[in-house]
């Protein structure tokens, strides 16, 4: 048995104590959010279904603007929270096709009960993500929580969408936007860029890879000719036409089969993005992924924005807002998230 066999089944184990853990959360209730309508000069698309499925004449309406997001019951507080802050700083919010995706051993129907509750307008699908499609890939990184196979389910959505959708704007759930998404999707790409998402090239890029990976020339000339920046996956504008064809989840899951035979990097589903991607994005503005505002993944203590506008605030780090909130610790940008929080109180749940 491969050494590596007994920590995969205890990565697997904690994702499910997680997973068994955040059922009891969803105890909690949620209100149902305001319905939001275009604005005059937004082009109409086809309504929903009663399910909140979404006609496909609808799903494949250039006028659509689509986001995918996972979808898990750890992480349910922020998405409500990430999806209404979507719907009340568009333009078109009518014209927003939301695509969950949930692990296939997740509770779907309540998940997607969850959803349209508390948006029964929404336009919205939920894809089942097969765990085993990336549990014997994933390895150990440096928060247990980067490690779950659904955080890996971005690699896979050009696969998981209706081939009509041919540009989607990928989401974290510890987010809230406070700009109109549709600004954000209309990122141009260029000819050739696959995908588009803020640039931080004053960060350490040396630093996501391993002496091992730097010391062997071979992989070390991947970045050869590529002025290559660390950018954050949490907020990406992908063409899923041009992923497809140039098949970047084989070219991704290739360079996780080779980090199971020797570490190269250290952080979860992020270094494999940059080994194919770095340096060939387009740029985003940096205004929409302030992020780190979970502060780093070891304490996850308070930090403040960037210096500049705003579009998205991000919660990315250890330290979620809703769950400082809930122990009377929060920062004080924590604030911010508050106005977008879904979640009843206990004053409130006889209502």
């Amino acid at each position: 048995m491969p050494a590596t066999a007994p920590l995969l089944r205890l990565f697997l184990f904690l994702c499910g104590i997680i997973y068994f853990l955040a059922i009891h959360a969803t105890a909690y209730q949620f209100r149902e959010a305001p319905q939001f309508y275009n604005s005059p000069d937004c082009p109409s698309i086809n309504d929903h279904d009663a399910e909140g499925y979404s006609h496909e004449t609808s799903i494949c309406s250039d006028d659509a603007v689509h986001v995918a997001m996972t979808l898990d019951a750890a992480y349910i507080r922020g998405s409500m929270a990430a999806i209404l802050s979507v719907l009340q700083h568009a333009t078109c919010p009518e014209n927003v096709n939301f695509h969950f995706v949930a692990s296939a051993s997740a509770d779907a129907h309540h998940l997607r009960r969850t959803i349209a509750n508390s948006f029964p307008y929404l336009r919205f699908r939920v894809y089942r993500f097969d765990d085993s499609a990336v549990s014997g890939l994933i390895s150990t990184s440096i928060r247990a929580a980067l490690d779950c196979p659904l955080n890996y389910a971005r690699n896979y959505l050009a696969d998981l969408l209706p081939t009509c959708v041919r540009r989607v704007v990928y989401l974290d759930s510890d987010l809230v936007l406070v700009d109109d998404i549709a600004k954000l999707e209309a990122t141009p790409l260029g000819d050739h860029s696959v995908l588009a998402a803020p640039e931080y090239c004053n960060a350490n890029f040396t630093s996501y890879f391993t002496p091992t990976f730097w010391s062997n020339p071979s992989l070390s000339l991947t970045f050869a000719g590529r002025n290559a920046c660390y950018f954050n996956t949490g907020v990406m504008v992908i063409d899923l036409q041009r992923w497809r064809a140039g098949d970047y989840t084989t070219k991704i899951v290739e360079w996780m089969e080779l980090q199971k035979r020797m570490r190269i990097y250290e952080l979860g589903s992020l270094p494999p993005f940059l080994l194919v991607f770095a340096g060939n994005i387009a740029p985003v503005d940096h205004k929409w992924n302030q992020h780190g505002l979970g502060g780093d993944n070891f304490r996850g203590l308070c930090r403040d924005l960037h210096p500049g506008p705003v579009s998205l605030l991000h919660w990315s780090g250890k330290g979620k807002p809703w769950a400082r909130l809930d122990a009377n610790r929060p920062c004080p940008l924590d604030a911010l998230w508050a106005p977008y929080d879904l979640l009843k109180t206990p004053f409130a749940l006889d209502n």
